[in-house]
């Protein structure tokens, strides 16, 4: 995972998860922690895309088994946050 990435509003952004060694019976979360709050579970994914629920149309998850992308389509001030993933 890149340490950080830098956007501005309403430009999309990529945040990547390099994980070569999963196993094929492993997912990757993301969570999501705004400033001063706990991390958040956002989504889990295995090989496969699929739109984030609680922002539909703004987040969505890209996965295979080598690396996972999470993308914000039109990020606003408000998804400043640090971004993690984790596999289980």
């Amino acid at each position: 995972q890149e340490p950080s990435s830098e956007t501005t509003e309403c430009t999309g952004i990529n945040i990547t998860c390099s994980h070569p060694n999963i196993q094929s019976n492993e997912y990757i979360y993301w969570y999501r922690q705004l400033p001063g709050r706990n991390p958040v579970f956002l989504v889990f994914g295995h090989k496969d895309s699929k739109l984030v629920p609680d922002l539909p149309g703004q987040l969505w998850l890209v996965a295979d088994l080598r690396s996972s992308a999470l993308h914000l389509a039109q990020p606003q001030r408000g998804d400043l946050a640090v971004y993690y993933c984790a596999l289980g």
